[in-house]
């Protein structure tokens, strides 16, 4: 795949300056320029001044000029415009939602190693002098990496088509016409579009090191702020990935979250159509109806919301 990272995201919000403080206690490292980076992936998120909550921005890295000219061929196959940039890049827009995205000329990621966290099993003893380091552990926790977002789109399969035919994403597995996991790197998807009224920013997903740190940081996110919690903690059936919810000021989700499949080979992995209304959960709670349909909705819908 030439495409190979999910670079960074802008998020659009009516209040930034009351926004950008979540992140920060979700475990991003604010930048002097308005930036906030993630502990492996760098700078990776942008929060930017919009009149509703919504995606601004995607950028994605690919590994050399002629990624960007093959995609620029696509998208005017589409009869999409597509502008060359610095870097260099390739900037285009989805004709449904708005949102632009971005493929820029950059170095394939090599994240530091991250030792795996020794758990212990029926036949397996991958710890034997000591206590579980998910219960030891002091410091805060540090997303790895941005892993993936969330679009709401009146029409899924043009946006996916955007993603995909245009931009080279390839498509995991589907809802048919109710969305699509698409994805820009090995991992199950980096975004997935999802039939909505009107366009806008779902969630946002941030990659922990473990199940641990996914209990730990939404516990030290809901500890002084209850009303922040959504839906957690359980496993999602599509992508695998262990995950809790949060609701950032502004309304939009965030999701910690671990373990999610890894497609290396594309061979040897069957995209599936599964109901949209069955398949977000293997187990754990159902996710609750403002999961589904968010309650500012109608303000979204109407150009009304001030969150």
């Amino acid at each position: 795949m030439s495409l190979h990272r999910l670079s960074s995201v802008t998020i659009g919000v009516p209040d930034p300056a009351a926004t950008a403080p979540y992140y920060t206690e979700l475990g991003l490292r604010a930048q002097d320029d308005g930036w906030f980076a993630t502990r492996d992936g760098g700078r990776q998120l942008r929060i930017v001044s919009a009149p509703t909550r919504r995606l601004i921005e995607m950028r994605v890295g690919v590994d050399d000029s002629d990624d960007l000219d093959a995609a620029a061929a696509r998208l005017r196959r589409m009869g999409i415009a597509a502008a060359r940039g610095a870097g260099p890049s390739l900037t285009a827009a989805d004709p449904v939602t708005g949102a632009r995205a971005v493929l820029q000329v950059e170095p394939r990621p090599t994240p530091p190693p991250t030792p795996p966290t020794p758990y212990n099993g029926p036949g397996r003893t991958e710890r034997t002098a000591g206590r579980a380091p998910g219960v030891m552990r002091p410091d805060r926790v540090l997303p790895s990496k941005l892993g993936h977002a969330v679009l709401g789109t009146p029409d899924p399969r043009a946006t996916a088509a955007f993603f995909g035919d245009g931009l080279g994403f390839k498509v995991s597995d589907s809802l048919g016409d109710a969305g699509c996991f698409l994805r820009c790197t090995t991992d199950h998807h980096n975004i997935l579009v999802l039939k909505a009224p009107v366009a806008f920013l779902h969630h946002t997903s941030w990659q922990v090191d473990d199940v641990d740190d996914i209990g730990r940081g939404a516990m030290a996110m809901l500890e002084d702020h209850p009303e922040r919690h959504i839906w957690g903690f359980g496993r999602h059936f599509i992508g695998s990935n262990f995950f809790w919810y949060l609701k950032d000021p502004a309304g939009n989700f965030t999701e910690y979250y671990s373990d999610m499949d890894c497609i290396v080979d594309d061979q040897l992995w069957d995209p599936e159509v599964f109901d949209v209304n069955e398949s977000f959960f293997s187990w754990g709670q159902p996710p609750p109806p403002s999961w589904i349909a968010p309650e500012d909705m109608a303000a979204l819908m109407t150009g009304t919301h001030t969150a």
